[in-house]
């Protein structure tokens, strides 16, 4: 079994737990850090003792999103996936083409979840933002927590989403409300409009993950691929495939907007917590309110009615 250093894989009783292992960096997600779990991912799907996956994150959150370190993931020197290509990230400014290649090969990264015959189950605490909403909502069911904290940011700022299965989760309405202002909800708010498939108090999370794959776990591996796999094949002929390939695309488009180049610009010159803090200052807490009023405060906090 290869070993790994930003995951653990651990196959036992039925099931391949998959953990992200960053919690200094709240599990941010790194292209080394997605190239091993499309590998573990992979070899969870060839290991006939495996029924289902586990994907969670260690440590206080699930994960925080990408990671937007200098040059972690688009050093000028650097070769990914066998391509030398021009530098990339918010720190540079990258032809389009390399961008959209650049954003695609981390895709291919994150669609094995869909693609994959075994089915997965995201285990949802803390934050679960940005790219950790990404590869969560690519699994084939979510439960989290009901404190767990759920939403995409970065689409205030830093593009479009990379990756775009809201649409089929929560509906276009939802789906709008959300990315459109990049604001967060809860796990149990996520319940509620189907973004997630259900929650559940903090306290109870872990077992009720394990307990359901303690259930697929009494079914034949072949039978829960075939069973998976009409549902997908079902959300491909809704077009949900080749959308997650367009929206890494349309991503590439939305770096060359006024505000993306802007929040780099503001990055480079101010540093990455600065230009964050910037971003998110007129969003108050940055959360939505699904059920009851949206009243806020003269921060723009949201209180109760």
């Amino acid at each position: 079994m290869k070993e790994f250093e930003y995951i653990v894989y651990e196959p036992v009783d039925g099931r391949a737990r998959i953990t992200l292992n960053r919690p200094e960096k709240r599990n941010a997600l790194s292209v080394s850090l997605l190239q091993e779990l499309s590998d573990a991912l992979w070899e969870a799907d060839n290991d006939a003792e495996v029924h289902c996956v586990i994907l969670r994150g260690a440590g206080p959150s699930f994960s925080s999103g990408y990671d937007l370190t200098p040059n972690l993931n688009n050093p000028s020197s650097s070769t990914v996936g066998g391509r030398k290509y021009r530098d990339g990230g918010i720190y540079a400014n990258p032809t389009i083409d390399d961008d959209i290649w650049r954003l695609e090969y981390s895709q291919r990264l994150r669609m094995v979840l869909f693609d994959m015959h075994k089915p997965s189950i995201a285990q949802i605490h803390g934050h679960c933002l940005a790219g950790g909403a990404d590869i969560a909502l690519l699994c084939d069911m979510i439960i989290a927590a009901d404190d767990a904290t759920i939403g995409f940011p970065p689409a205030r700022d830093l593009g479009s989403l990379p990756n775009q299965m809201w649409l089929y989760h929560c509906g276009p309405q939802w789906a709008k409300r959300l990315v459109l202002t990049g604001d967060t909800i809860t796990g149990k708010e996520a319940a509620h409009i189907g973004l997630v498939m259900k929650s559940v108090p903090s306290e109870f999370l872990e077992g009720e993950v394990e307990g359901l794959a303690d259930r697929l776990a009494k079914i034949d591996a072949d039978l829960l691929s075939s069973n998976k796999r009409i549902v997908n094949l079902g959300l491909e002929l809704m077009g949900a495939r080749t959308l997650q390939r367009l929206a890494a695309e349309n991503d590439g488009r939305a770096h060359l907007a006024p505000g993306t180049r802007y929040f780099r610009k503001a990055a480079k010159e101010k540093g990455l917590k600065a230009a964050l803090a910037e971003r998110d200052d007129g969003f108050g807490d940055g959360r939505a309110r699904v059920i009851g009023p949206e009243q806020r405060d003269e921060k723009g906090n949201l209180v109760d009615p």
